[in-house]
């Protein structure tokens, strides 16, 4: 178990890390898919209609530009928002970049790192009902935060969260109190498991581990429950942003660039395939996060493009979207910087 300094035992040695810069043609430049049936090609995804819903139970939206949470349903209807009347405490105002729905499908989680803090939201009532971070106030200190991101709930009534700029990740008991953390506050240097350099992800895992997605020297590590390093691997983007775990063992995740770019890598660092469009509608401009579906598709939000779209890594094709590209607005059918997604878990109702 890690320390409060993010101190363990002796870390596992960091596996070979194989940067790759190719750029393909024929889906489109950027788009590169893995020869078919080559060993970890591209994910198998059933043909899908174009605009058909890959979300059977509907898509959490985190429409920053706006200020609001927005649930979709499969006819791309609005069946939940927040916030109304009443949601927030006095004088605050929301703007949430990430939010994840807690595993028992009553509250959802958000993180606003603009202004420093984390929100825990009951869903019956569109209600803050637990918050930690001082609003509008960065700092090291308990009961502070510094740009906090992904702030994913637990089981157990925890959230982790990753403290961006003060270069660490806690988890955060529900009386505020910090149960544990990984990376050392201040220390932003690559050196895991002692330090991170920025950490913008951290995507808690089945076995109890964390994958931890950084910015600086652009870094995914996989620790394990006990906090020891499993890989640590330098990815092909200049940005990456809230790494995502395949069933496989596999690694999707976005860069936040433009144009952008979504990837997959192995745990050794080597490429599967890129999806990186130059030009035309394809083209990414700052997508923030890439999520894998269990049916081989990838959803992302494509935040500077004022999107949410689907696509399959086995065309190198768009199958769906939400929002009107390049144009940003608050009506139906239209997002405002959409920073942060999840597919509605199927114990979720609203």
């Amino acid at each position: 178990m890690a320390s409060p300094d993010g101190t363990t035992g002796t870390p596992v040695s960091a596996a070979a890390s194989t940067p790759v810069d190719s750029v393909g043609s024929g889906a489109g430049a950027g788009a590169t898919p893995s020869p078919a049936g080559a060993p970890g090609s591209a994910p198998t995804a059933p043909a899908v209609a174009p605009d058909s819903s890959p979300f059977p139970n509907g898509l959490m939206i985190v429409d920053r530009g706006n200020g609001r949470l927005i649930v979709v349903d499969n006819a791309k209807k609005i069946v939940w928002q927040f916030p109304v009347a009443g949601s927030m405490p006095k004088g605050l105002a929301f703007s949430a970049d990430d939010a994840f729905f807690s595993p028992d499908g009553q509250t959802i989680v958000a993180s606003d790192e603009g202004r420093h803090i984390v929100y825990r939201i009951d869903i019956a009532t569109k209600k803050v009902i637990w918050s930690y971070g001082h609003y509008d106030a960065a700092g090291s200190a308990k009961g502070y935060l510094n740009t906090p991101d992904d702030a994913y709930p637990l089981t157990n009534g925890d959230i982790v969260v990753a403290d961006i700029n003060n270069c660490r990740i806690l988890q955060i008991a529900p009386d505020k109190s910090i149960v544990r953390q990984w990376g050392t506050t201040g220390v932003c240097i690559d050196n895991a498991p002692r330090s991170y350099g920025a950490p913008n992800g951290d995507t808690p895992l089945p076995d109890g581990g964390l994958l931890i997605t950084v910015i600086h020297g652009s870094r995914l590590v996989r620790l394990s429950a006990t906090g020891q390093v499993i890989f640590d691997i330098h990815v092909p983007i200049v940005y990456p942003s809230d790494a995502q775990l395949l069933p496989s063992g596999n690694i999707i995740v976005a860069a936040y660039t433009n144009p952008g770019a979504v990837i997959e890598v192995t745990p050794a660092g080597k490429l599967v395939w890129r999806y990186a469009p130059t030009s035309g509608s394809g083209r990414l401009n700052h997508p923030s996060l890439a999520t894998p579906l269990a049916n081989g598709l990838v959803s992302i939000n494509d935040d500077d493009r004022q999107r949410m779209i689907v696509i399959d890594p086995k065309t190198m094709k768009i199958v769906w979207q939400y929002g009107k590209t390049d144009v940003a607005g608050s009506g139906p059918g239209y997002l405002s910087d959409p920073d942060g997604h999840q597919p509605v878990p199927a114990n979720v109702t609203f």
